[in-house]
């Protein structure tokens, strides 16, 4: 097999081309928001273990996916601040990534604590059906724990992807990007954005909130019906 051979070039267009300086311009991020409140923390477990409890008495663990999870509780009273800033936060990041938000309200779809025991793992996926921002918030993360893994949503690019020279690196190249958990740290990302978690190899569970946002209109101030006029 003839191996092509690299084109001659003009000496003069070699010295322009070294010369020249390339500018980037980078479009359609994919940006993930990371946030530390450990302040939640002590109400979250409290709310989650209540819910974590009711299922341990209801079912028994799974052998292939060993996970429970609570029912929703976003609108618990004892943790109305922390759905405050979840939902606040929400629309600040959707009004800060250029969208037309002042006329316009987020709320929940829904929110509920996961258990994943040793083993455990969730597979790729999105959160659809209307929802705009979805996240996590961790509670308990042991050594060895799950990683959550934020995968490239470019399907072009994903299908004719080269091998990475260093899949340590995050770089253009990177088909997915993971993330360490800690008690106390808020992740939110955009809901196209697919994301899994690694299989958790601790003895202990790693239990996290997870939660999702849609948007809606703002509700309109109705005007005044004129009094009817008795003929």
């Amino acid at each position: 097999m003839k191996v092509a051979k690299k084109p001659k070039v003009c000496k003069a267009v070699e010295a322009v081309v070294a010369q020249a300086k390339l500018s980037v311009a980078y479009h359609f991020p994919c940006p993930v928001y990371l946030i530390e409140r450990t302040d939640f923390l002590e109400a979250v477990k409290a709310v989650s273990e209540e819910g974590l409890e009711v299922q341990r008495k209801e079912q028994t663990l799974n052998e292939i996916y060993p996970v429970l999870m609570t029912g929703n509780y976003y609108a618990d009273p004892r943790i109305a601040g922390f759905s405050e800033f979840v939902g606040s936060t929400a629309w600040n990041i959707l009004a800060e990534q250029g969208y037309a938000m002042q006329d316009k309200t987020v709320s929940f779809m829904e929110m509920w604590t996961q258990e994943h025991h040793k083993h455990s793992a969730m597979d790729q996926h999105v959160h659809g059906y209307g929802s705009q921002i979805c996240g996590f918030y961790f509670l308990e993360t042991p050594e060895d724990c799950s990683r959550l893994v934020i995968h490239d949503p470019c399907a072009g690019k994903v299908q004719i992807s080269l091998p990475e020279q260093d899949i340590s690196q995050a770089t253009v190249a990177s088909q997915m990007i993971n993330f360490t958990p800690k008690p106390g740290l808020f992740i939110f990302t955009n809901a196209w954005l697919a994301h899994s978690f690694t299989r958790h190899a601790a003895e202990m569970p790693i239990k996290f909130v997870h939660f999702n946002l849609s948007v809606q209109m703002a509700p309109q101030a109705a005007c005044p019906m004129p009094a009817a006029e008795i003929i």
